[in-house]
């Protein structure tokens, strides 16, 4: 009879010790194949505890496959040989090594944002009031165009914010505007697929410098990009009517990475290439649309779509946090058609739970307070970096300002722009060159800086600047 140690005082229930110990007695061997165990009456009287304890610690033997139950005759200890055993190594904590980053006491970042000013308390709040609800349609798979409750708030948005007019039929939600870029290769796959055009219909043309992101996930889905030059007004269309491609993606709002806001003479310019063919689309990335510091804010060129040629992509990774990886597309009505037939079989990629939230976190009108706060806290210290860099005097030249959370910043001086990116560096400064952005690197000329001001604080603000320009005052030429 087994002499299993019990601690009634444990908070493993007893019918898991006995389970514990017999399977540990079977894995390594001191109980043998085909061994047989006691029955569940005889063992239950040996340990002084209920016959039932012993019954459900078997059952979970039973069920895992390491005894088996013989009619009539009792429990055995089964062939346990082909059972898979994952052998893992025990993990402390104290082995784990971080990643090194490379800190500095700077970092003007164009791509990062304020999370201090994350809604904190709001978002606890929504995330609990989901649980609370005990609605269990939540944890089930969902709409694979994304819940539409959240649609319907993204509709009732863009219409209010971006003057887009759209139904919730039209959008469709995914993690983040990568996936959607993603999701639109697949579309054009099946709408380009059987056209016979003299040029390759399915290339796309695209700003040059771009985000490069968006660029390298085009080219990796195997389409042909033209990148077409821009001047002070966006995009050149009368380059973009000569280019062999019947799609062009924009970022009109707030253009990525030079800021320039495409004024509406442009964008009517952009809308009569589209629909010179019946074919043509224009994505429009609206990327930092929320940030604008003067004057009113521009609509989307999606609310002078009429003929419906635009293709609508947002974020909310921006405005919140990147963390949200939540994304919205809206499609125009011969393009959702085709996305009913052939892309429906890809699920959502965002969580339910975080569908719900954002849902309330936009209906309930937290965004809007949120983006009203953030816009104010932006501005100023927007104002305040164009205030610092005065220090610079006539060695600097300043574009796409007034919009965005980054300043583009000319530098007059020999060095190439590495070599000040490198300088800066050597003084715990972080700068971010404006060179990667082009579709093919080496054209910028005169090293160009993207100057992101969201992530510091104002003193940092400040002091970075000032210490920006004793690092490379020597170099510069005025």
């Amino acid at each position: 009879m087994f002499s299993i140690p019990l601690d009634t005082e444990a908070q493993v229930p007893m019918y898991e010790q006995i389970y514990s110990y017999l399977k540990n007695e079977i894995k390594d061997r001191r109980l043998k194949e085909h061994d047989k165990l006691p029955s569940a009456r005889n063992l239950a009287s040996h340990l002084n505890i209920s016959r039932n304890t012993v019954d459900m610690a078997y059952s979970q033997l039973v069920s895992e496959g390491y005894i088996e139950a013989v009619p009539k005759s009792g429990f055995y200890v089964a062939a346990i040989s082909s059972l898979a055993s994952i052998q893992t190594a025990p993990v402390s904590v104290q082995n784990i090594k971080p990643k090194v980053k490379e800190t500095y006491q700077y970092n003007f970042s164009p791509f990062a944002i304020d999370i201090k000013s994350f809604p904190y308390n709001i978002w606890r709040k929504l995330s609990r009031d989901c649980m609370n609800e005990y609605n269990n349609e939540l944890f089930l798979l969902g709409d694979s165009q994304g819940d539409e409750t959240l649609r319907a708030s993204i509709a009732g948005y863009l219409y209010s914010s971006r003057g887009v007019v759209c139904t919730p039929e039209q959008i469709i939600v995914g993690a983040g505007t990568d996936y959607l870029l993603l999701l639109l290769c697949r579309l054009f796959y099946w709408l380009y697929r059987d056209k016979e055009e003299g040029y390759n219909s399915a290339a796309i043309a695209m700003e040059n410098p771009t985000y490069k992101r968006a660029y390298e996930i085009f080219t990796d889905m195997q389409y042909p990009v033209v990148p077409i030059e821009l001047d002070q007004n966006g995009i050149q269309v009368e380059k973009l009517q000569k280019a062999s491609a019947n799609v062009v993606y924009v970022t009109p709002s707030h253009q990525y990475p030079l800021g320039v806001v495409m004024p509406v003479k442009r964008r009517q310019e952009l809308l009569s290439w589209a629909a010179a063919k019946q074919e043509r689309y224009i994505i429009e990335d609206d990327h930092d649309s929320e940030f604008r510091y003067k004057g009113k804010p521009i609509p989307a060129l999606k609310g002078m779509d009429s003929l419906e040629k635009v293709i609508y992509l947002g974020t909310f990774s921006r405005a919140i946090a990147p963390a949200i990886r939540v994304g919205y597309m809206v499609l125009p009505e011969q393009l959702l058609q085709l996305y009913k037939n052939h892309l429906k079989v890809f699920s959502s990629t965002v969580s339910r739970v975080d569908q719900y939230i954002i849902t309330h976190f936009i209906a309930d009108g937290y965004f809007e307070r949120h983006l009203n706060k953030i816009r104010t806290l932006y501005k100023s210290k927007h104002d305040l970096l164009l205030q610092a860099l005065k220090i610079f005097r006539d060695s600097i030249v300043i574009e796409g300002e007034h919009a965005g959370l980054h300043l583009v910043v000319y530098f007059k001086t020999n060095l190439t722009e590495q070599e000040l990116i490198s300088l800066a560096a050597s003084k715990s400064i972080k700068l971010y060159g404006l060179d990667v952005h082009y579709i093919y690197p080496g054209k910028n000329s005169i090293p160009g800086i993207l100057l992101g001001y969201a992530n510091l604080a104002e003193k940092d603000i400040l002091e970075g600047t000032k210490a920006l320009y004793e690092a490379l005052k020597d170099s510069l030429l005025t």
